[in-house]
């Protein structure tokens, strides 16, 4: 294929209306200059020249019903073909198969599908339907840390083929935020829950432009209205019109009882109830198809409205035989034949030209694309991190003023020893605060990943590599301010040595967070299970029950396996091998709390204490790598959850 002569005429094709003149005054060469740019604009990545139709012929779709153990169909027999420009309008009661049948024909449908799929007159593979299609999910996840332009910048790298440069691909977000209407918000937060940012309707502009990106030839839409009101619903579904009838696009949209004016703005409605067929046709010709039925709409009422009610069963007893008569009605209808006639009567005219959805950024590319866009994010979003280090920093004032400057006597033993154990337990113990983070990425992944941008491991690996520079700046922030006023063992190598069992322990807990919530993608419950984990870590630790005295089944079975549990001992090892403590004399006698061989000088040695623990010298070189193991098990099994699940 040629180079591409001119960008002007692709900003025109997907902006500019058909009817608007471009050049009143033109000369011959201006004319000559057109004619290249028309050419140049009928290669459009926005425009679709590849597919003439999508079709699905007897569509059904069973699953189990848990309640009866019997199977049923959710989807039964279904059958339409949609062309180019056209906006298709899914409606019909809850628990219709509306949603079904938009992910059936999205090829996003686990449950047992019988029917066909036809993209120009042929069936296709997934990975051809992907090429082709993006998918808008009903919920808005996007980063509300950043900037419409960023949100747009960051879908266009990580879903653009490698052919295409950086300035294609600024050129194509640019036209995009033209097209949406959100110039004025172009550098605006999507926002958060902390800080204002654009609007419900500009959210869902947002996130149709980010699936248009890659320039698809078919766009399915879940519920684009949902949580909107009718102004912000119109607003939507007439920018999604216009830019499907300028570029020739397919467009799906389930959605629910529009407004009378949103709904004019569909070329066709599929009309479903109990997954049957009961309407595939022109929005216009709706009317007299009911009324054919003997069930007119009045004038003056909204017709999306009147015939979802005459559909629905679950309000009215008489209900079921008024859908009975509308599909006997619409099955013996000339639209009903003439839709099946042109599914067969449809050839394959042309083969999917797929050249410009090949070479799609590769791991590396990917995993730098998501550490870019994370990193702005964690350092914008006050919750991802920030709020963490503000959490932090508190206990470490709190505990360096409750353990405030202990000495060296025997009485003060234990309160070091409690402070290396809170310390240490309830750093790891904090690190739930980053379920909600981690979910808000999670969701992100998901809708991500079934479009096809990139995989779990190019999320996971970026995922933990950029949480290391903050837990790394809490474990010394926290350190700094503690260590000291605690007074704890005054030694440089020592404060250091501190820093990295607590760094390694903010390290573990986070990735038991990321299995966690990887295994239970539910808030309350991953909260609840990472909760109890925690509290086991710290039971068996060896703190509250030493290692000598703890029963054989905790201690082969989880001690082990403790993350904290080395740490504590990392820490103890650390504080004591080279220090110790006066002993209590009383009428010029000395008692001794712990055995040692400075009892003779009336001192006890810190490797008493360590002896009272079960802890032993020059082992920490062996607990340092079994932490490196855990850490690396529990992001093996997140990312062999995340892998397997699919949503």
């Amino acid at each position: 294929m040629p180079p591409r002569t001119s960008y002007r005429s692709d900003i025109e094709m997907l902006i500019v209306p058909d009817d608007m003149p471009r050049d009143s005054n033109s000369t011959t060469g201006d004319v000559q200059m057109e004619d290249v740019e028309k050419h140049a604009s009928a290669r459009s990545i926005f425009t679709n020249e590849d597919v003439d139709s999508l079709a699905w012929k007897d569509l059904t779709v069973t699953v189990k019903d848990r309640s009866t153990g019997k199977y049923r169909n959710i989807l039964d027999n279904a059958s339409g073909i949609v062309r180019p420009g056209e906006l298709v309008a899914l409606m019909g009661p809850s628990g219709s198969g509306k949603t079904t049948l938009l992910h059936t024909l999205a090829q996003r449908q686990t449950a047992t599908v019988r029917g066909q799929v036809l993209v120009n007159g042929e069936e296709h593979p997934l990975t051809t339907h992907r090429a082709i299609s993006s998918f808008v999910e009903q919920e808005d996840t996007l980063i509300g840390s950043l900037t419409v332009e960023e949100t747009l910048k960051f879908a266009a790298r990580l879903s653009l083929p490698r052919t295409v440069t950086r300035h294609e691909a600024k050129d194509r977000v640019s036209k995009l935020i033209e097209a949406f209407g959100l110039n004025g918000q172009r550098n605006t937060l999507i926002g958060t829950p902390l800080q204002k940012g654009i609007s419900g309707g500009q959210k869902r502009r947002v996130s149709v432009a980010t699936q248009l990106i890659t320039g698809p030839r078919v766009l399915y839409l879940d519920e684009p209205t949902s949580g909107l009101d009718s102004t912000a619903s119109y607003e939507v579904i007439s920018f999604i019109r216009d830019i499907a009838r300028r570029n020739k696009l397919i467009v799906i949209a389930s959605i629910h009882q529009p407004s009378t004016k949103t709904f004019d703005l569909f070329s066709k409605v599929t009309l479903l109830s109990q997954g049957k067929t009961v309407y595939n046709g022109s929005v216009p010709d709706m009317s007299a198809f009911f009324a054919e039925m003997g069930m007119p709409i009045p004038a003056h009422i909204n017709p999306a409205e009147e015939v979802l009610d005459l559909i629905n069963v679950d309000f009215s007893g008489s209900a079921q035989s008024n859908l009975d008569t509308i599909l006997l009605g619409w099955q013996n209808s000339t639209r009903a034949r003439q839709i099946q006639e042109d599914i067969k009567g449809f050839s394959v005219r042309k083969q999917l030209q797929l050249s410009t959805f090949e070479m799609k950024p590769t791991f590396i590319p990917q995993t730098i694309t998501l550490l870019h866009r994370a990193m702005i994010k964690s350092y914008r979003d006050l919750v991802a991190y920030w709020v963490r280090v503000a959490m932090y920093m508190g206990l470490a004032i709190m505990m360096g003023t409750v353990w405030l400057r202990l000495g060296s006597t025997q009485q003060n033993i234990q309160p070091f020893v409690n402070a290396i154990f809170f310390g240490s337990a309830f750093m790891s113990f904090m690190a739930v605060a980053y379920v909600p983070a981690f979910l808000e990425d999670r969701a992100i992944f998901v809708k991500e990943r079934a479009n096809g941008l990139y995989g779990p491991t190019a999320f996971l690996v970026s995922n933990f590599i950029i949480g290391l520079p903050y837990l790394f700046l809490i474990s010394v922030l926290f350190s700094i301010v503690s260590y000291w006023l605690i007074n704890l063992r005054p030694d440089a190598g020592a404060f250091f040595t501190w820093i990295m069992w607590l760094f390694l322990d903010l390290v573990a807990a986070e990735s038991l967070v990321v299995f966690m919530a990887s295994l239970f993608p539910n808030f309350v419950v991953a909260l609840a299970l990472i909760a109890f984990a925690n509290g086991l870590w710290m039971s068996v630790g060896g703190f509250l029950v030493s290692l000598p005295v703890l029963n054989a089944f905790w201690k082969y079975v989880f001690h082990y396996i403790d993350y904290q549990a080395y740490v504590f001992q990392g820490m103890m090892v650390n504080e004591f091998r080279a220090r110790s403590y006066s002993c209590e004399q009383i009428d010029g006698q000395c008692f001794c709390s712990y055995p040692s061989e400075l009892q003779s000088e009336c001192r006890i040695a810190g490797t008493a204490v360590l002896s009272q623990y079960g802890y032993a010298l020059g082992r920490e070189g062996k607990w340092v790598g079994i932490m490196i193991a855990i850490i690396v098990v529990y992001r093996l099994l997140g990312w062999a959850v995340t892998w397997s699940r699919k949503s």
